[in-house]
């Protein structure tokens, strides 16, 4: 297991994680400690753990709107496939019932072609 040394809000804390992970950590812990910065910025010194439960409640309401918005593009894009799948049924539809008009045309068609090819009879004499 990897471990890496983060910083928050000036303070150095040592994480252990999977191999491959520590700049993942890393970035994390960076944009975790941004949340902190700007709320010591807005608010002063009001205490680490205080700090620490107000940058988690403002992490955890940006990843709710963010679910709700994942929520809502995910019915959109099973919206958008019954659409899509419901377009490719009505134009099968609607080359099948092409084709069977094009087949009794040409049906059509080879019966009063027969009947004008068909010399006509010879008069008797």
């Amino acid at each position: 297991m990897a471990q890496v040394t983060v910083m928050i809000d000036g303070k150095a804390y040592r994480m252990a994680c999977e191999e491959g992970q520590e700049s993942h950590l890393e970035e994390l812990a960076g944009r975790f400690d941004q949340y902190v910065g700007h709320l010591k910025t807005q608010f002063g010194e009001i205490g680490d753990l205080r700090l620490t439960v107000m940058a988690g409640i403002m992490v955890m309401d940006e990843l709710s709107e963010v679910n709700r918005r994942l929520k809502a593009l995910e019915t959109e894009v099973g919206n958008l496939k019954r659409a899509r799948d419901e377009a490719v049924l009505d134009h099968a539809k609607s080359e099948e019932a092409l084709a069977m008009a094009l087949s009794e045309v040409t049906s059509q068609i080879e019966v009063i072609a027969a009947k004008v090819s068909v010399p006509p009879a010879k008069p008797s004499a």
